[in-house]
């Protein structure tokens, strides 16, 4: 397993692909360096978080997130690509696997390029608030977790289309009625691509863990991971190569 995850990491790394990883969180950067969002009486990095998270965790992680698991099938999509792997003594589960692992990790650590981020902009403007190390590290798990489900659904569309566009297109067309959707308080709680907003929301209710009720983690993150991870599994074993 762990040779086949080495595998498909040299494949990305070769790919260059990885400087994506650095545009989410520079762009929150200059988001948060511009940004001149107060409230009286509001800790700053409060302030900070509600004016960098929403254009962050509406367009950014899911985007990114997909065009990632397009570029790890597109090796395999090229010149019987599929063949000489699954010709390898390795199986089906464990390719699948290792590439939904490995793009799990590669968000993981743009999530911490973000909280880089986020420390940095505090830095330069001279923020003297206590950093809410509790409240940040909520939201950048919660924001992680979120993408489980659409990482899934993202790698199963990937080895689908051997089209790197298609993939692409289906995530865009999904992810620009976020911001319309999210206000919607009938349909954004059971959105799959309003999560990463609403986990990363400091807005939200702190009571309750990634600022959503429990419930809605279950159902909505849980359930819809569930059902795109095992069809995109299942699809997988099946396919014809």
């Amino acid at each position: 397993m762990i040779s086949v995850i080495n595998s498909e990491w040299y494949k990305l790394r070769k790919s260059k692909v990885l400087s994506l990883l650095l545009v989410a969180p520079l762009i929150g950067l200059l988001i948060g360096l511009s940004s001149s969002f107060t409230i009286e009486g509001m800790n700053e990095w409060y302030e900070k978080l509600i004016g960098m998270n929403p254009t962050y965790a509406i367009l950014f992680l899911p985007l990114i997130s997909g065009v990632l698991a397009s570029v790890i099938c597109r090796y395999e999509h090229q010149e019987g690509g599929w063949k000489q792997l699954l010709a390898l003594p390795v199986t089906r589960g464990k390719v699948f696997l290792s590439k939904y692992l490995l793009l799990l990790l590669l968000m993981f650590g743009m999530q911490l390029l973000y909280l880089f981020s986020i420390y940095l902009v505090g830095m330069i403007e001279g923020i003297t608030d206590p950093f809410p190390m509790d409240i940040v590290w909520k939201s950048i798990v919660g924001g992680w977790l979120a993408t489980f489900p659409l990482i899934a659904l993202q790698l199963w569309v990937s080895i689908a289309f051997k089209s790197f566009a298609a993939p692409f297109t289906i995530n865009v067309i999904f992810t620009l009625p976020t911001i319309l959707v999210i206000n919607s308080e009938r349909f954004g709680p059971y959105y799959p691509w309003g999560q990463p907003f609403l986990m990363m929301n400091v807005g939200g209710s702190t009571e309750d863990i990634f600022f959503v009720p429990w419930d809605q983690i279950l159902m909505v993150t849980g359930g819809s991971f569930l059902l795109f991870f095992i069809g995109g599994y299942l699809y997988f074993k099946r396919k014809a190569i």
